[in-house]
């Protein structure tokens, strides 16, 4: 027996010591084939510290390869103010640094006033504890001057980064956008949020590091940043620096080629600006127009050619990835791109904003040649229907609900077909024979849907498809008038272009939809994108959104009544234009003003440019809006040419160039 326990007891131990033995092996070849590169880099990052150098920001060109926005690598001298540090004592540095950066330095027009400035002392662009930047493009000089006496500036360091600059023509300023540190106030954009906490270094955002905020310098973010680089030092065990970085260079961001030509933008933005300068609206007592926005769209493929919103500014303002107060304010009414979105324009406080109009207005008699199509295609009129225009249409009730539907200036226009009443601008015509005539076909809100689907399927009341950051889908009233009146109320105010307000980007794309009878094309502002060497990355080709497919006849007549608008500043131009004039009526601060709208697209015959102008107050159509689009269409005539041909010799252009397509396709 006890031979026998013993016997057990030693098998026991046996198969213990074999099933030890065994998990040790299992777990050394865990260590070695499974776990081992890992440990291996950890290995490796005890004896190193990999620090992350700032990317390079792609370059944003216009068509022709010029660049708009471009960035360059440079070491740059910043000031972080340590907690207690009394004023005096940041002036007095101030001064020691200007006398530096006159004795080193290239570059003498930095002012002891720019300096403080830069140092923000009363924190108008920084907290306490964000590094102000003092001067960037150190020379050699420079920096061995303060590197060597680095113990004499307190507060101050050298930092190798990327710097944004723009043309200096402020050229299409609020499409492209501008730029804001990380840390100050992006990281909170969902766009963003995260990027700080990337395990892989050369994509993990920085504190310091400026991102696209807006435009295009946003939407386009992922293309135009690039990969930070890396110094990596080698490490003792008390975590010294031991030795010279091993450096991973930064990777240059992609490059993007735009739609727009800088040639047409630039006309654009000075016929604005010319016009609000030489602006006087005598018609009524309303103030003298401040603001104006247009853009000029190809009709078959999308691309915008310009897109202005004027007045514009300088976006030096935000180099640094911040901006003072006082700059701030000086821009607040215009740093948005009020072709997409409402703005207000130049004001000093709010009680201004209650006597302005936003970038967003009526649409006014611009409205009618997509009246006269719901009415087409309904079967409430026909391309031969004729109506007497006796100046004035009657609807509601007998006594205090009645009431009066009148041409500007109180004009009767007599018999008129649709094109004619788009000629002649009727309100009766398009208020009886479409509006009225809609709600009785269809009575109740499913009248108002009918008109609602239209407009939608037109570009109206929804987004563009343009993808630009805070774009607006516009503003629809109908549907509040049908409740707070009637419906029949709601389409009769709405066929004449009363009863919706849309951004200029939306009249371009409608009017382009006129022009190429149906297809609403998306709005392209970039026509491909390019790596450093000028390879292509990614090209952009015609993307159509939606059709509407109506008999020819029904845009026979639209466009027999739009070559039929009169409007002066167009009669001697050498193409044929499809035209309509708007004045759309708005109340603003308890008075009645009217705002200046206008679209068109040429050439008649075989349409290639649609243009949109909006001019806040600015009155007739044809007076203030008009204008800007004949130098629009003069100068993409200029640059491009209307009919395939340019009548301006091309500049030479880049490798990247674009130079605006004219391939559009008969109608």
């Amino acid at each position: 027996m006890n031979r026998r326990h013993f016997s057990f007891r030693l098998n026991l131990f046996f198969f213990a010591t074999f099933f030890l033995f065994s998990v040790l092996i299992v777990r050394l070849a865990i260590l070695q084939f499974v776990e081992g590169p890992q440990l291996k880099e950890e290995e490796s990052a005890l004896g190193s510290k990999p620090v992350a150098i700032p990317p390079i920001r792609g370059n944003i060109l216009d068509s022709s390869g010029k660049a708009i926005a471009y960035s360059t690598s440079t070491q740059s001298l910043y000031y972080t103010i340590e907690p207690g540090t009394k004023v005096e004592d940041s002036k007095a540095l101030a001064a020691r640094l200007y006398a530096d950066f006159q004795e080193h330095g290239d570059d003498k027009s930095l002012t002891l006033d720019d300096i403080i400035k830069n140092m923000d002392l009363d924190y108008r662009k920084n907290t306490i504890s964000v590094p102000r930047r003092i001067k960037t493009g150190l020379n050699q000089k420079e920096i061995a001057y303060f590197l060597e006496n680095r113990d004499l500036y307190k507060g101050v360091e050298i930092v190798e980064e990327s710097i944004r600059h723009y043309d200096q023509d402020t050229v299409a300023v609020q499409l492209v956008g501008y730029l804001k540190k990380f840390e100050s106030g992006a990281s909170d954009l969902d766009q963003y949020k995260g990027k700080d906490k990337n395990k892989d270094l050369q994509l993990k955002y920085l504190p310091q590091e400026t991102v696209g905020f807006d435009g295009l310098e946003m939407m386009y973010q992922d293309e135009l940043r690039g990969k930070n680089g890396l110094k990596t030092y080698p490490i003792n065990s008390s975590g010294r620096i031991i030795g010279p970085p091993v450096i991973t260079k930064p990777e240059k961001g992609n490059n993007i080629v735009l739609t727009i030509n800088r040639d047409v933008q630039l006309a654009t933005e000075k016929a604005i600006m010319d016009q609000l300068a030489n602006s006087s609206n005598l018609r009524k007592k309303q103030q003298k127009p401040k603001t104006g926005y247009a853009v000029a769209m190809e009709v078959n493929t999308g691309k915008v050619i310009a897109m202005a919103s004027m007045p514009d500014y300088d976006p030096k303002v935000w180099e640094g990835g911040g901006i003072s107060t006082e700059d701030y304010n000086k821009i607040k009414g215009i740093m948005g791109n009020g072709t997409i979105r409402s703005i207000y324009g130049p004001y000093n406080d709010e009680e201004e904003v209650k006597k302005l109009t936003s970038s967003l207005v009526p649409l006014g008699s611009t409205m009618k040649p997509l009246t006269v199509l719901v009415g087409l295609n309904e079967k409430l009129i026909t391309p031969s229907t004729y109506y007497n225009d006796d100046g004035t249409f009657y609807y509601g009730k007998e006594g205090t609900h009645r009431r009066a539907i009148r041409n500007s200036g109180g004009h009767a226009y007599g018999m008129m077909d649709p094109a004619r009443a788009i000629a002649k601008s009727s309100n009766p015509f398009m208020a009886e024979k479409v509006g009225n005539a809609l709600y009785f076909a269809h009575k109740g809100n499913t009248s108002v849907d009918i008109w609602d689907s239209y407009m939608k399927q037109f570009g109206l009341g929804v987004l563009t498809g343009s993808g630009l950051p805070y774009e607006h889908k516009g503003l629809v009233n109908y549907y509040h008038e049908a409740e707070a009146a009637s419906a029949q109320s709601a389409l009769i105010q709405a066929s004449f272009g009363q009863q919706g307000r849309y951004t200029t980007l939306q009249l371009a794309q409608y009017t382009s939809m006129l022009a190429n009878r149906g297809k609403r094309m998306k709005p392209q502002f970039v026509s491909k994108i390019i790596d450093r060497e000028g390879n292509l990355v990614e090209g952009f080709t015609p993307e159509v959104l939606n059709t509407v497919d109506f008999p020819d006849s029904y845009w026979k007549e639209v466009e027999s009544g739009m070559s039929q608008v009169k409007v002066k500043v167009f009669e001697d131009a050498p193409y044929r234009v499809n035209r309509k004039t708007g004045t759309s009526e708005q109340l603003v601060g308890g008075k009645t003003i009217d705002n200046s709208v206008f679209i068109a697209y040429a050439p008649a015959e075989k349409p290639v440019l649609a243009v949109a102008v909006v001019v806040p107050f600015g009155g007739f159509g044809s007076e203030s809006a008009a204008p800007i689009a004949r130098k629009i269409f003069d100068a993409y005539d200029e640059a491009i040419g209307l009919h395939g041909v340019p009548k301006k010799p091309a500049a030479n252009e880049t490798n990247g160039s674009d130079s605006g397509s004219n391939t559009n396709t008969a109608e």
